[in-house]
Order: C-alpha cells, then structure tokens, then sequence
C-alpha cells in the first residue's frame, strides 16, 4: 500500500507542478501573438481541460501523505524538516489553486460568457500571475522532496 501512496503522491505532483510549467513556460509565450478571441478560447479550454486534473490532485496529494505520514512514517514528530516545508508549502498552493478557481477564474469565465474581452483579459493576467508563484513554490517543493532528506 505504501507503494501506491507514493506513486499516487508523486504522480499528483509531477501532473499539477508539470502542467503548470508547460502553460506558463510554453503556451502563455506560443499564444501571446494570437488573436485576442482566439486567445481567450484557448485559455478557457486550456483551463477547463487542466482544471479537473488539479482538483484530483488537490485531493490526491494531501490524503495519500498524510495516510503516508500516519501510517507508514510514525506520524508527524518522526518527519525530517524537508517534510513540513514540502506540507507547508502543499498547503499554500492549494490555498492559491482555490483562490484563482473561486476567483479569478470564476469572473474570467463570466467576462468571456458576457463578451467583455478586456476584463477577460484582466482576469488571464491575474491567473498567470498567481500559476507564476504556484509554480515557483511547487518548483520548490519538488526540489525538497527529492534532495531534502540529504541536508
């Protein structure tokens, strides 16, 4: 069982922090010369198609270590430091992912559905701004994961 709760978890990881890195890195920069309309589409498709894939592992990720940590590890005295930064860390994005659903995302969704391109494009840039500090702290989170235990 341990070993399906670690494949669960890293593979929750690699999809959300990888998915990020590809829309903020590689589509943000390959859709910018595109026509505004045809922009904003491919966000909202880009978004809705991603989306689900985040709320699975918002799920997956603090279930399978905390069944990890209780279970397999002796509980949360027994964790090396690079743990609780990886658990504080995985709290906050989640916290953030949360936010720009309910938030920005939500009125992305109402300016397209309204016409209104400019707020669209208000709330996109407000979204990329928070993926841009999600993936940092995930970056970061997968560098702690797998060099953590060694300082």
């Amino acid at each position: 069982m341990l070993s399906v709760a670690i494949a669960l978890h890293v593979l929750s990881a690699v999809i959300w922090v990888g998915g990020m890195f590809f829309a903020h890195q590689v589509l943000r920069p390959a859709a910018l010369p595109l026509d505004t309309n045809i922009r904003l589409a491919l966000w909202s498709r880009t978004f809705a198609q991603f989306f689900p894939w985040v709320w699975a592992a918002i799920i997956i990720l603090p279930a399978s270590g905390y069944w990890m940590i209780f279970s397999a590890f002796g509980g949360m005295r027994s964790l090396g430091m690079h743990v609780h930064i990886m658990q504080t860390l995985g709290i906050v994005m989640i916290l953030i992912y949360l936010h720009v659903f309910f938030g920005p995302y939500r009125r992305f969704n109402q300016a397209l559905a309204q016409n209104d391109l400019p707020a669209a494009g208000q709330r996109l840039a407000q979204i990329r701004r928070f993926v841009g500090v999600n993936l940092i702290l995930g970056l970061v989170v997968v560098a702690v994961a797998a060099a953590g235990r060694y300082f």
